[in-house]
């Protein structure tokens, strides 16, 4: 029997928020098993994780997510079975005499109820490479626990149904349980994580003491490596697929399979924000406009094509210039060489050879 409930993450910047000090870790940064601090960094404005999380929001789009990521495809999380629920799992923090105020905010809740037993699952959207992510993956799985027990403690004292004075002073009761939470972590960004995958990949622990420490391991799906995902959902198949071909710059398999598919306008914007493709993006809002809600990709991808083109021809020609600067070869010979490489007017080479020399 299970209560599957899906949640959205996005962890929200307040004033007390503990899970900011773990934003700012570096690649082989590690936290010491005794104590660790770091400091706090700001955040940017996620757009991409916005639309990502409002594609998400529908029912048969996150369970299809979970069935792809968590159980291999087999059809275990049915979105008919989902429901809202609260978001908020802020809590009061006490430590030798200290009170603090923490708040964690979830995007989305659903839950489900088989019986009277239920699971808790978390999703969180990440654009950029988290180098403290297991660590946030267990304060949020925390705080919800937490939760749970705040609300089981207030429930046992206001009914005063103790059988012990061991039950009196945890109020909580030998016979009660918390529910379990799974969180996921889907990372839409470009880079391949290299970041750690589990919290004993964030600590610097002495080789005696590796099997005394306490892990915890945070599931992750990468839209770079979601080929083997079996999505049964069209709209949550499209959105990995694209992305992922304009990832690879595999533009042939793009054209052939999405040139001439007419998909929602929505679906566009997300595939747009998440690659960061301009065209796709506004071929997407005038089709939101003008089309009914629905674009065909061929524009946007023979836009999107050429990007690519643009793109590896600049690198190219930066390249060429480094290269050539490096040997001490002469300005005009450098102009010369990528003009003829590129078929390119000799004075818009002169400007890109201006500009990485």
């Amino acid at each position: 029997m299970l209560l599957n409930q899906f949640l959205s993450v996005s962890f929200i910047e307040k004033a007390g928020d503990f899970t900011d000090d773990v934003g700012n870790l570096q690649p082989g940064n590690r936290i010491s098993c005794k104590t660790g601090c770091v400091k706090r960094s700001e955040k940017k404005q996620d757009k991409a994780g916005c639309r990502i999380k409002k594609l998400l929001e529908n029912n048969a789009h996150f369970a299809d997510l979970f069935n792809a990521a968590v159980f291999q495809g087999e059809q275990v999380l049915k979105p008919e079975d989902l429901k809202e629920a609260d978001t908020d799992v802020s809590s009061v923090l006490k430590f030798n005499g200290h009170a603090e105020t923490v708040q964690k905010v979830w995007d989305v809740v659903k839950k489900t109820a088989y019986g009277v037993d239920f699971v808790l699952w978390g999703l969180e959207n990440q654009e950029r490479i988290h180098y403290a992510m297991p660590l946030r993956h267990m304060i949020g799985d925390c705080f919800s626990y937490l939760k749970e027990y705040h609300e089981i403690a207030a429930k046992n004292r206001q009914e005063k149904d103790f059988v012990s004075s061991d039950e009196f002073l945890s109020n909580f009761k030998k016979t009660d349980r918390l529910h379990p939470v799974i969180s996921l972590c889907v990372y839409y960004g470009e880079e391949k994580w290299d970041g750690p995958g589990c919290l004993k990949d964030m600590l610097k622990i002495p080789e005696k003491l590796q099997s005394l420490v306490s892990d915890y391991s945070m599931k992750l799906l990468q839209v770079r490596t979601s080929k083997p995902m079996q999505f049964r959902n069209p709209d949550v198949n499209t959105v990995f697929e694209a992305s992922r071909f304009i990832y690879e710059k595999d533009y042939e398999n793009l054209n052939a399979i999405y040139e001439n598919k007419e998909i929602p306008s929505e679906l566009g914007l997300v595939i747009g924000t998440i690659t960061n493709s301009q065209s796709l993006i506004d071929r997407a809002l005038e089709a939101e406009e003008k089309e009914g809600g629905q674009m065909i990709m061929c524009k946007a991808l023979e836009e999107l094509r050429m990007e690519g083109v643009l793109q590896g021809r600049t690198e190219g020609i930066r390249a060429t210039v480094k290269t050539c600067k490096k040997f001490q070869i002469n300005k005009e010979a450098i102009i010369e060489t990528i003009g003829k490489e590129f078929s390119m007017p000799e004075k818009e080479v002169a400007e890109y050879v201006e500009k990485y020399w």
